[in-house]
């Protein structure tokens, strides 16, 4: 399960398959520095997206894949 404060990198290094997601919701950048180091919360702020629904719709798909 992952939540808002974690960052892009850290929840790549889980799954790298949700790419795709992030990519989904404007974050095509998911390579550069600040994907590492700042939150998903913070991401989301500067690119206008909705972070509440950005982690839910990851954990939906960490989910499927686990059952």
């Amino acid at each position: 399960m992952i939540n808002k404060q974690m960052s892009i990198g850290e929840v790549l290094r889980i799954d790298r398959n949700v790419a795709p997601i992030f990519m989904e919701f404007g974050m095509h950048c998911l390579g550069c520095p600040h994907a590492t180091a700042e939150s998903m919360e913070d991401a989301c702020a500067v690119h206008g997206t909705n972070v509440d629904e950005l982690v839910h719709q990851i954990n939906e798909y960490l989910a499927e894949k686990k059952g």
